[in-house]
């Protein structure tokens, strides 16, 4: 609908003309609006409010007949426009005929778009701070998807650096080998633990972590053997969380996969005179960025994150040829891809665009960092833990004619939902406040709450049966009419999204989709054959009846079409 409005706009200012068709709002300023008057009033010097007035006429005396209830204009000078509800009801009609494909776009069609998310540490666990990159970065490949790109969905796995140096060290000193196969990663990252407690009282150790670490890098055969296991365990429990959390990644890259690349970068940097010396370590200045020195190799000869990244974005870049390379990394890590993307544009590095799409804290609700009372940082697992526990027993009070087995699944799906939800709902480059009661509020702006509109409208239609014939042309009180106009949008915030890489935008919508779907559905009955503007006929109320029944289907698929792009499942029955 927004294009064709933007589409009767070309015909009458003409098709160089640049403007935005906008939807207000507040719906007494139109269904849409335009700030073409405004646009083209500064560039020719003229009066928007007189501009918009010709424009609006033009428009009044060329739409099609029916297609507008109104067209006015409105200071500064935006033109805004009202559909009428024949309007409304055809493109509503065609929006049903679309089915499951409403909503696909081919605007990534033939492009590759890269994803990086999640990236954890390996021989340590999952932490909260990580469910933020894993819930966005999973929710923008989806999203990316659905508009046609392909997407490849990269785990960057921290695999390499001194932190392997300290573990290996922690190891031979206090590891024992039963302890590891059992229960590998809990045990590495508390030997972790261990080594910077013990480190602390005898500095000695960072020294011998740092020793480990070079052997590391320069093949020690024990050392390689340790790093390879701890590895392998540790990505065995990754995918163990990640399935439950419904997330998948095509590739599991790590840094340690461009330790043979580190020669080869910092020989070209030197040789084009982009690095340089500095107290034996060697950097690349970067003041014609407006940055500080990107240091890129240690004095002792060992390579750094960012050199890596640099061997990284190559490899990407020659392999899959991406026209999008985006990196889900929080706020802390801003200087760092500043600095990549400085060097990759001195280095003419060039082709995708690059973005690094910023997060910021979970706090909890005394906005705190997140952590436990003795100041350790929460773990992923007793997060999904606990959100699916709390789900569990709102479920047994809600859901009282499921099976067992019923129960589980949809706690399940409801607590891994509340947790995505809340994540995707806040500006991304904000910090986020955890609060459990709101994100498990059934009639709140959560995921429970959509979860539950969904399921709620599913079984309205499973209790209809199979319905007939249906004329839209019977819906015309302002709720039903509110619904259509509201599910138009649908598509627009889906391309929103894939270009802006939000998802707060598609939480909001789907938001008030609901609440006006709920709205409708308390005010006007549907499996009953009545509520028309006057009483009508028997076969007239049954028409009314399929009708709102077909308005009833469709949101329910686009509720749960936008919970599957943010990840959430939508279960059928609550």
């Amino acid at each position: 609908m927004k294009r064709t409005i933007e589409d009767i706009l070309k015909k009458a200012v003409g098709n160089e003309a640049v403007f935005d068709v906008l939807i207000p709002e507040e719906s007494s300023f139109g269904h849409y609006s335009t700030n073409v008057a405004m646009r083209l009033g500064k560039a020719e010097k003229k009066d928007p409010m007189v501009l918009g007035e010709e424009i609006a006429e033009k428009i009044r005396a060329s739409s099609p007949k029916g297609f507008f209830e109104k067209v006015d204009v409105t200071k500064p000078g935006f033109i805004n426009f009202w559909l009428t509800p024949q309007t409304l009801q055809k493109e509503f009609l065609g929006i049903a005929k679309k089915k499951d494909s409403y909503g696909k776009s081919a605007l990534g069609k033939g492009k590759t778009a890269i994803i990086e998310h999640s990236q954890p540490n390996i021989a340590k666990e999952l932490h909260v701070g990580h469910l933020r990159t894993t819930f966005i970065g999973d929710a923008l490949s989806n999203i990316h998807e659905f508009s046609g790109y392909k997407v490849v969905r990269w785990n960057y796995l921290g695999d390499w650096g001194t932190q392997f140096g300290k573990v290996i060290a922690a190891y031979k000193l206090w590891g024992k080998k039963s302890d590891v196969q059992k229960n590998a990663v809990k045990e590495l990252s508390n030997l972790y633990i261990r080594f910077h407690d013990e480190a602390k009282r005898d500095p000695a150790l960072e020294d011998r972590a740092r020793e480990e670490f070079r052997k590391l890098e320069g093949g020690d055969s024990e050392n390689k053997k340790l790093w390879e296991w701890f590895k392998k365990e540790s990505v065995k429990k990754l995918e163990e969380i990640y399935k439950v959390l419904g997330v998948k990644f095509t590739t599991w890259i790590g840094e340690s996969s461009f330790e043979k690349d580190m020669k080869s970068v910092i020989r070209r940097l030197t040789e084009r005179g982009f690095a340089k010396k500095s107290e034996g370590a060697l950097i690349v200045p970067l003041e014609e960025f407006g940055l500080p020195p990107a240091l890129v190799e240690k004095s002792d000869g060992t390579s750094l994150y960012l050199s890596r990244d640099i061997a990284n974005l190559e490899y990407r870049i020659k392999k899959f040829k991406p026209v999008k390379l985006l990196y889900v990394v929080g706020n802390e890590q801003t200087l760092h891809f500043e600095q990549l993307f400085a060097i990759a544009k001195k280095m003419g590095i060039s082709g995708p665009e690059m973005t690094h799409v910023k997060y910021g804290l979970i706090l909890g609700d005394d906005a705190r960092k997140l952590a436990t009372r003795e100041g350790r940082t929460i773990l992923a697992e007793d997060m999904v833990e606990k959100a699916v526990a709390l789900a569990r027993t709102v479920i047994k009070e809600k859901a009282r004619d499921l099976s067992r087995k019923e129960k589980e699944t949809v706690a399940h799906a409801v607590g891994i939902g509340a947790l995505k939800y809340n994540t995707l709902r806040e500006n991304h480059r904000s910090d986020m406040v955890f609060d459990w009661k709101k994100m498990l509020d059934f009639s709140g702006e959560s995921g429970p709450y959509l979860q539950y509109t969904y399921a709620r409208l599913r079984s309205i239609v499973r209790k209809a049966g199979k319905a007939g014939k249906a004329n839209l042309g019977l819906l015309t009180k302002k709720e039903e009419l509110a619904v259509m106009r509201k599910v138009f949008d649908f598509p627009e915030e889906i391309k929103r999204s894939t270009e802006a890489y939000s998802t707060n935008n598609i939480t909001i919508y789907l938001y008030e989709l609901a609440n006006l779907a709920n709205r409708f559905y308390e005010t006007t009955p549907v499996l009953s054959s009545q509520g028309g503007s006057a009483s009508g006929g028997k076969e007239e109320n049954v028409s009314r009846r399929n009708a709102r029944l077909l308005l009833i289907g469709v949101v329910a698929s686009v509720l749960k079409r936008g919970l599957r792009l943010l990840g959430i499942e939508a279960p059928e029955r609550i």
